[in-house]
């Protein structure tokens, strides 16, 4: 069970790859743009920036992993439901599909453990589901939770509501697949964009040595580049607010 979907403490091993990944692209940029170990120290903050935007990333995916998990859930959830499970031991039957389905260390399957063993305790199943919804923060889930506990409270058909929001929760999935797909192209498009400065620096230090000495190594050199480099992390920064499409 994951306390807050939001936050996303790396492993051990995660630490170790991002710092070092991190401080490449510093030395990388460093190296291009000023040549000197004082200007790859002054850059040496893009690690935490690196490290931060590599969480938010891990924390939308993980989001949307439990958002497949869950359509998937609610699918076994309404199954047993129709072979006549009252509404608490439905989800007991719904784990164990999702251990077959998926695996039990599986987001789902301890999502489920842990609905199941707050059931146990005498916790009612609406509370469980809404507070599941809270930790998430996933629109889905929190609008199940929501429907869920209005059809058991007014005495709805509790099989035909979860049978119509799995339905529509499945055709919401398909539709964001979609647009990911679309937009997918365009993000490795705007990722070759934010290489290209880069590349020619390279490319140009490379081919030609001795071009661009006179950028490097004094004030005024230092002072323009520095300009450059602000306008390339500005037009790193609005490339990915642009692509950054929230679905």
């Amino acid at each position: 069970m994951i306390e807050d979907y939001n936050r996303y403490h790396f492993t051990l091993k995660e630490y170790i790859r991002y710092i070092l990944q991190g401080e490449v692209i510093a030395i990388l940029i460093g190296w291009l743009f000023f040549r000197s170990i004082i200007g790859i120290i002054i850059l040496t903050p893009i690690v935490y920036w690196f490290c931060k935007d590599r969480r938010r990333n891990l924390v939308k995916k993980r989001k949307w992993q439990l958002n497949l998990e869950f359509r998937d859930g609610i699918g076994s959830l309404s199954a047993a439901l129709s072979a006549g499970y009252s509404a608490e031991n439905a989800f007991e039957e719904a784990l164990k599909d999702m251990a077959l389905l998926y695996h039990k260390k599986s987001i789902i399957s301890r999502e489920f453990t842990y609905l199941v063993n707050q059931i146990k305790i005498n916790i009612t199943v609406e509370k469980a589901l809404s507070d599941f919804g809270d930790r998430t923060g996933i629109e889905d889930i929190i609008s199940f939770a929501e429907v869920f506990t209005t059809a058991k409270r007014t005495g709805g058909d509790l099989i035909h509501v979860i049978r119509n929001t799995s339905n529509t929760i499945s055709d919401k999935i398909e539709v964001k697949r979609e647009i990911i797909t679309l937009i997918t192209a365009k993000k490795y498009e705007a990722n070759i964009m934010k290489i290209i400065p880069l590349g020619i620096i390279c490319y140009m230090s490379l081919s030609s040595p001795g071009f661009l000495d006179p950028l490097y190594n004094n004030i005024l050199g230092a002072a323009i580049m520095s300009v450059l480099l602000g306008v390339y992390l500005c037009t790193y920064l609005l490339i990915d607010k642009i692509v950054a499409i929230e679905i």
